[in-house]
């Protein structure tokens, strides 16, 4: 397996520092609002490593906080008149339905950084006693950025020109620092902000320094991957490299992973454009397994377009895929129960090439626009090959592959018959009687009547099939 390292900008094989198990840690959302599609592109891009990780058979430990403190969550609950808690809770409960509706996995610990203020001040206190950081006058602690002699070697920036160009760095408080590029630790509070004792100050902690705490404290100094959006490069990531390796001592990751860009109809996702849409929003159009099938249709690290055509277009992929299942589904029903037929052991061997194509696939740095290529070609295959005369073992072989290779990609195309109560099953036993009976404006009235109750009726050679409108 071969991962794509931002620290190294080449793909590299992938040795995780203990065999056979994955330390993975992934920046998680800021939870003063619902999640935005953006949001979710990580999410699911992540998740879909993990799982093919542990279909590899690697226990993989992986971790995904909730920043729920933070400028944006303190406006929020003023607007409201509430504590902040109230506002990050809210948040956290409606991101984690979101999650679900994306099946995305729930990570083996999902932190909260208010519950981790313990652990900064602690890693804020060596980082002083390393003179690696200082207390200004007003209790606010900062890092020493050019005390960490590797600082650039992630996002590949030099010190010299961030200090000539690099006014977005700048912050309230610039002339308490010993030097521009600098970054807060610790921070005091301020009217109407919630707060926590410390050596230096009441206050709360700087944002870079929560991901550095809470991968040491559930994963260890040293990790296998960290992830997150190409936008967290610089500064988080740099900064939490610094943090890390300067308290720790240690190689903070060694695999870095950073999905690309999401674009709205090729333009950048924003309010004020009017292409702004949550999760929430796409799921009142589209079951989210289309958003999640969109997702990956594209490789992670590309800058993906959103629009309402490439939607469609990801629902017609989906859909091809389900329906062969429910194809395949159909047939086990009837199938004759017996061994395979000579034919069919060599069909079902030629079947196997799809998942050795799937494999290579995500193999590749975690390919999953060319592994879901290779589940169509298995689709394509199993609608070719696969038929009323064959038997039992040969359908169910054909069915768990493409299963299984959906699951490893997050994708549920196993819709599991639903059952009718016994009217709707009556009906559709009188309209086959009434086909066969030549009445067929009693046929017609009945699925009529099934229609308006949202079950659609389909003739196919195999028999009838139905499915909800």
């Amino acid at each position: 397996m071969k991962i794509f390292n931002t620290l190294s900008r080449q793909k590299e094989e992938f040795v995780p520092l203990e065999e056979g198990k994955v330390s993975m840690y992934v920046c998680g959302p800021t939870v003063y609002n619902l999640i935005h599609i953006g949001n979710a592109r990580p999410m699911i891009v992540f998740d879909t490593a993990r799982r093919y990780m542990e279909h590899k058979g690697y226990a993989v430990n992986y971790v995904s906080n909730f920043t729920d403190v933070d400028d944006k969550i303190i406006k929020k609950a003023n607007e409201e008149g509430v504590d902040p808690s109230v506002i990050s809770e809210r948040y956290i409960e409606e991101c984690r339905k979101d999650m679900q509706a994306l099946n995305v996995k729930p990570a083996t610990t999902h932190p909260k950084a208010t519950e981790e203020i313990e652990g900064m001040i602690e890693m804020i206190k060596t980082l002083i006693e390393k003179d690696h950081a200082y207390v200004a006058k007003d209790g606010t602690v900062y890092f020493k950025t050019r005390s960490f002699a590797q600082y650039g070697k992630l996002s590949h920036k030099n010190l010299d020109d961030l200090r000539s160009g690099g006014r977005s760095l700048l912050v309230s408080g610039e002339e308490q620092k010993q030097d521009p590029l600098d970054f807060v630790l610790w921070k005091p509070k301020k009217e109407g902000e919630p707060f926590w004792e410390s050596p230096w100050c009441e206050g709360r902690p700087g944002w870079h320094i929560e991901c550095s705490v809470m991968s040491k404290r559930y994963l260890g100094d040293e990790i296998d991957i960290h992830a997150g959006g190409e936008d967290l490069i610089f500064p988080h990531h740099e900064n939490e490299i610094a943090q890390s390796e300067a308290a720790n001592g240690k190689e903070f990751a060694k695999y870095w992973m950073h999905n690309g860009f999401l674009n709205i109809d090729n333009k950048k996702m924003s309010k004020s454009e009017g292409n702004f849409f949550t999760v929430r929003d796409i799921s009142e159009k589209y079951d989210l397994q289309v958003l999640r099938f969109f997702m990956l249709s594209a490789h992670y690290r590309s800058p993906l377009n959103f629009s309402a055509e490439l939607m469609e277009a990801a629902k017609n992929g989906l859909d091809r895929i389900v329906t062969s299942v429910a194809n395949l589904n159909f047939l086990l029903k009837n199938a004759p129960d017996e061994e395979m037929t000579e034919e069919e052991r060599k069909l079902a061997e030629e079947a196997k090439g799809y998942i050795a194509q799937f494999d290579t696939a995500m193999d590749d740095d975690f390919n999953t626009a060319d592994a879901i290529s290779a589940i169509f070609d298995l689709v394509k295959f199993a609608n070719t090959h696969v038929s009323e005369s064959s038997g039992r073992a040969f359908v169910q072989t054909v069915k768990d592959e493409i299963v299984l290779l959906s699951d490893i990609c997050g994708l549920i195309v196993d819709k599991k018959e639903e059952i009718l109560d016994a009217r709707i099953e009556e009906l559709i036993k009188e309209r086959q009687e009434a086909r066969k009976a030549k009445n067929f404006a009693r046929a017609d009235e009945i699925r009529d009547t099934l229609a308006a109750q949202g079950i659609i009726l389909e003739d196919t050679r195999e028999g009838v099939k139905w499915k909800r409108a």
